[in-house]
């Protein structure tokens, strides 16, 4: 009886493809096209990054590889993991990460339900200043001078503090909270729950794919930035991986480029011995430092996909 249905529904489908119009069926087609074009476009210079950062470097400088290793070799990886701050670099992304990421998000949803309220006093001014950082900043050396006195620089703190806010992320969440049942507020409040009790049992369980997209740009985010560590911590014990990795790539260039301009015979020599070149060492930095968040994204995905049309409809 279930197969019999399944097959029912399958020839109900299809029949009504046959029954659509002509105009109608070229435009599924080429929107079918547009999408395999689009996911081909993302999905095939992935392969070839993943095929290069497994290849030897001098051969790779030949060209010719695509989607498959010519020559495998883990010399890549292992010029990757060579340096002995690794583990702790890779220690303190992921601090960062999971810290930054979790009071980010909570102080910007306690921002925004604060300011989707209609009867808090100044609401309009308050949006205004949050907007009006959008569109103009200090610049980075006021930017560093204000680290410094709030004596952040050179500490892990430098990493977390200055991104727990976001106007971006501001103005998002409040539009979501705004679409969510008045009288479920008003609901909690006659049950006696005050605004902060309404606000952790009411607004932040109904608001799960909001919450999931913001922690995702915020992860993606501090997972991958390498400038601050770069600019405002010259402690090597406190480098994000991403920022090591970005200084190993600049070293690998740079004795290259030395060993070039000598341009003797013995650095000729080198070079050619060297199998793991600069531009192969950058496709398994880029691979290891993507890694972990593709292994991430599929958990949120659910909620990302309810997310992405956050703020189209307002009723």
């Amino acid at each position: 009886m279930y197969s019999r249905r399944i097959h029912q529904e399958r020839g109900t489908t299809v029949n009504e493809f046959y029954k659509v119009s002509t105009g109608e069926k070229i435009y599924r087609i080429v929107i079918y096209v547009v999408i395999i074009l689009l996911c081909l476009s993302i999905i095939l210079p992935f392969l070839n990054i993943f095929a290069l950062s497994f290849n030897a470097g001098k051969d790779a400088e030949r060209g010719g590889i695509f989607f498959w290793p010519r020559v495998w070799t883990l010399e890549n990886y292992q010029e990757v993991f060579s340096s002995s701050n690794i583990l702790g670099a890779y220690a303190i992304t992921l601090f960062r990460t999971v810290v930054g990421t979790f009071f980010s998000v909570f102080l910007t949803a306690m921002a925004a339900y604060t300011l989707k309220s209609k009867t808090l006093p100044g609401v309009k001014f308050f949006t205004l200043m949050i907007f009006f950082t959008m569109l103009f900043s200090g610049g980075v050396i006021p930017y560093y001078m204000l680290l410094k006195q709030l004596h952040l620089v050179n500490t892990i703190w430098v990493y977390v503090i200055p991104g727990l806010y976001s106007a971006w992320n501001i103005i998002i969440m409040r539009t979501f909270f705004s679409q969510i049942s008045v009288s479920l507020e008003e609901s909690a409040k006659l049950d006696g729950c005050n605004d902060f009790t309404t606000f952790i049992r009411i607004i932040m369980p109904l608001s799960k794919p909001v919450i999931a997209v913001i922690s995702l740009f915020n992860a993606v985010g501090h997972w991958n930035d390498w400038f601050t560590g770069a600019f405002y911590v010259q402690k090597t014990n406190l480098r994000p991986v991403s920022t090591l990795l970005q200084e190993m790539l600049t070293r690998q260039d740079a004795i290259r480029a030395a060993l070039m301009q000598n341009a003797g015979t013995t650095s000729y020599e080198i070079l050619e011995k060297m199998q793991v070149t600069g531009n192969s060492l950058k496709m398994a930095t880029i691979i290891v430092v993507v890694t972990p968040i593709i292994c991430v994204y599929p958990f949120v995905q659910k909620f990302f996909a309810e997310g992405v049309m956050i703020g189209s409809v307002k009723e």
